[in-house]
């Protein structure tokens, strides 16, 4: 009778250690995370379009994490921004980090790409813009008219990748989906980004103060 309360006592503490480690303490710590103060929570419209992007499943091939240059340096110079932070993620809910890179990182691709026309071309074709892409086409959220409807916005693809009549327009999924990556722009400061630490064989006159 004393092994087994011993065995549940010690079951329970270890449950517990494990529930403020795994849990208690990562809430506490981004709770007083700083929100960067030039990050804008969504537009409706935005959010709309963020749930296309989760409902076509481009979390699957694109993260938004640009990692720090000291862990994998090749993300700066692959100019996608400087390394994100947690407060970068304050209105994202839930977050969409990514877990593979099919794709190039979509952390900062509305700084990249401000064009909303580049957007909505890349989504009905990407090979119309880049040769070789390996990304799906996403011809299903367009609609091929004869004659656009006054407010329709319109999508100018290049031959050979548009229809031979009529034209494309962009549905509501399309815009809002196009207007999501226009907001992924995280070119402010981030308030909370680590210092560069200076190497220890670095002169020290030359080190930053």
């Amino acid at each position: 009778m004393k092994r087994t309360l011993a065995i549940m006592v010690g079951a329970a503490l270890i449950l517990l250690l494990a529930t403020l480690t795994l849990v208690v303490m990562p809430y506490l710590q981004m709770s007083a995370e700083q929100v960067p103060p030039d990050l804008k929570p969504y537009t409706e419209q935005q959010q709309r379009g963020r749930q296309v992007y989760i409902a076509n499943g481009c979390v699957y091939c694109h993260s938004q994490q640009p990692r720090d240059p000291s862990f994998a340096p090749g993300d700066k110079a692959r100019g996608w921004g400087r390394p994100s932070v947690p407060g970068d993620y304050a209105y994202d809910e839930p977050h969409l980090l990514g877990t593979m890179r099919t794709g190039p990182d979509l952390f900062n691709i509305g700084a990249r790409q401000p064009s909303i026309d580049w957007q909505l071309m890349h989504l009905y074709n990407p090979r119309a813009i880049i040769k070789g892409s390996i990304m799906p086409s996403y011809p299903f959220l367009f609609r091929h008219v004869n004659e656009p409807a006054e407010g329709d916005k319109v999508v100018n693809i290049p031959p050979p990748y548009g229809p031979e009549t009529g034209k494309i327009v962009a549905t509501e999924d399309a815009l809002a989906l196009a207007e999501y990556m226009l907001a992924l722009d995280h070119t402010y400061p981030a308030p909370t980004l680590p210092k560069a630490q200076p190497k220890s064989d670095e002169p020290k006159e030359n080190r930053a103060p």
